[in-house]
Order: C-alpha cells, then structure tokens, then sequence
C-alpha cells in the first residue's frame, strides 16, 4: 500500500525554523517526482518545491517566495523527503502536504496530476 507520512509540523515564531518530513511507504520515492505543496485558510493550494525524477537524475524547483529560506532534500535509505524551512514568516502559516506524482516539468505545480497525497501537517508561525 502507497503511504506518504507528512510529519513535523508546529509552532514557531518568526525568524525560526522546521524540518518536515515526508516518509514514504510502498514504493521507491526516487522514482518520483515529490513535492510540498501548502494551504492557508481561506486561501487556494501553493506549490512550494519539488524534488523531480527524469531519467537523467533529478532537480529541485521551488515556487519564489521561499527560494533561499527553504531547502528540500532526499535520505534515499530512509525513503524520505525533507523540507527544511528557515526564516519563517506568518505567510508561511498554512498546513503543509506531500504528494507524489509524475508530472511533466511544466505541470509540477498542478496538485491534481499527483497520484498520492500525505495527510499534511500544520506549520504556525506567530508569536
């Protein structure tokens, strides 16, 4: 059974930092793209960053507003994905979910082309 464990989550004030994780389960999660996508209330779902697989290796993309404050990373042996969020501001506030896919470079922002989706976690920055 595909399982994508979103994980990591929580409260933070402004400037700090988290990790998220993205355990996966069921299939090999470099043979995908993944990516972190985001939803604040009131607000559509964002595309923030994605690990993608081609068959000439992978790349990592990430949407604008978090370039330079986020990384994403992959632990193939632990078959998980990492997004390390640093300088975090109350526009980062949203809950956060992976999903896996394989979507064509152009399209690695749209939420439906993914085939599976974590449950998400809640990332709150305030004070």
């Amino acid at each position: 059974e595909v399982q994508l464990q979103a994980s990591g989550g929580g409260l933070v004030q402004p400037g700090g930092a988290l990790r998220l994780s993205c355990a996966a389960s069921g299939f090999t999660l470099s043979s995908y793209t993944i990516s972190w996508f985001r939803q604040a209330p009131g607000k559509e779902r964002e595309w923030v960053s994605s690990i993608r697989h081609s068959g000439t290796g992978s790349r990592i993309y990430y949407t604008d507003s978090v370039k330079g404050r986020f990384t994403l990373s992959r632990d193939n042996a632990k078959n998980t994905a990492y997004l390390q969020m640093n300088s975090l501001s109350p526009e980062d506030t949203a809950i956060y979910y992976c999903a896996r896919g394989r979507p064509a470079l152009g399209s690695i922002a749209n939420g439906d082309l993914y085939y599976d989706w974590g449950q998400g976690t809640q990332v709150t920055v305030s004070d």
